[in-house]
């Protein structure tokens, strides 16, 4: 089992940074393949990063690439989403997920909200003048 916890949100103007933080319980973080997933409104969840266990792979949703940085630290079960250049379009509710640990996934499978199993109740990002 493991919980998800989310913060960092807020307010921000176009064209400004935000960094997202994901603190994981539990004592295998290692194993997890961690993602951020946001939801707009009006609009389907969307995958944004992810992240792959082990090797740090990370994986992109092409808009986004570029702007959007994931990262973990795994010494601190803590998993990252650099946001620049935020855009009004970045408004949602992101969220962090994570595999069941059991499969080492890779490639395709991480852009799937499927292949998470782990939720955090997420944090608003409002990019507004």
């Amino acid at each position: 089992q493991v919980q998800l916890v989310e913060s960092g949100g807020g307010l921000v103007k176009p064209g400004e940074s935000l960094r997202l933080s994901c603190a994981a319980s539990g004592r295998t973080f290692r194993s997890y393949a961690m993602a951020w997933f946001r939801q707009g409104p009006g609009n389907e969840r969307e995958f944004v990063a992810a992240i792959k266990r082990n090797e740090g792979n990370t994986y992109y949703a092409d808009s986004l690439r570029g702007r959007f940085t994931i990262s973990r630290d795994n010494a601190k079960n803590t998993v990252y989403l650099q946001m620049s250049s935020l855009k009004p379009e970045d408004t949602a509710v992101y969220y962090c997920a994570a595999d069941r640990g059991t499969t080492d996934y890779g490639g395709p499978y991480l852009y799937q909200s499927s292949t998470y199993y782990y939720w955090g109740q997420g944090t608003q990002v409002t990019v507004s003048s």
